[in-house]
């Protein structure tokens, strides 16, 4: 099988590197809030809506919002159960195509020794 073909059938709402950060960190605390989350993946505020607002049309994520001691508001961020099968799957993708490019590369090297 070639590796690369599998590439292409990645999640690509989830490959992309700042929603992975997003993604990968709500995994790990199932909720966060906005700064905090901004803080963990470094992403600018504007950045960090842009990709949030990706990955909550997608239902991955579901933003709340809340105000503190009735004046200071507050956006909670946490993973839905679609988005942590989808990071679950995408992991699972990763680690299969690295084993069989690892399995391509050996065949490889065997029919083409150099």
């Amino acid at each position: 099988m070639m590796p690369f073909k599998e590439m292409a059938r990645l999640d690509k709402l989830i490959h992309e590197p700042a929603r992975l950060s997003i993604m990968s960190a709500l995994e790990a605390c199932s909720m966060a809030e906005f700064l905090f989350l901004q803080e963990l993946t470094g992403l600018t505020k504007g950045n960090m809506s842009s990709h949030l607002s990706k990955l909550e049309k997608a239902n991955y994520v579901l933003i709340g919002k809340s105000f503190l001691r009735k004046k200071i508001p507050q956006t909670t961020i946490q993973i839905t159960p679609t988005g942590s099968h989808a990071l679950v799957e995408y992991w699972k993708q990763i680690d299969h195509i690295r084993e069989i490019t690892k399995q391509w590369s050996q065949e490889t090297s065997i029919a083409f020794p150099g």
